[in-house]
């Protein structure tokens, strides 16, 4: 199942520098191995925010809320899912 999501992270302006860093190294670390796995297989940066557009590919609603609420950032985020379904125009690979 495919999923559009966005994410929009909202860090405290009084977040601790050294707090703020692991935080921000841990979703990295995080992210980046749900990519490797597949399950992560797209990431945009939005231009001038603190913010991404992504496409998740998870096995059900389930699966995808357990990897969003894993991210370290999850706390900061404001998040919104769009399911994802073939276009009847598309070129199927």
């Amino acid at each position: 199942m495919l999923f559009h999501v966005r994410m929009d992270v909202h860090l405290p302006h009084d977040l601790d520098p050294q707090q703020r860093a692991e935080i921000v190294e841990r979703e990295k670390n995080y992210s980046q191995e749900l990519q490797r796995v597949g399950k992560w297989p797209h990431i945009w940066r939005v231009v001038g925010e603190y913010a991404n557009y992504s496409i998740f590919d998870v096995e059900s609603n389930d699966e995808l809320h357990q990897l969003l609420s894993g991210l370290p950032l999850f706390p900061y985020m404001d998040i919104q899912v769009t399911p994802l379904a073939v276009h009847p125009s598309a070129i199927q690979r």
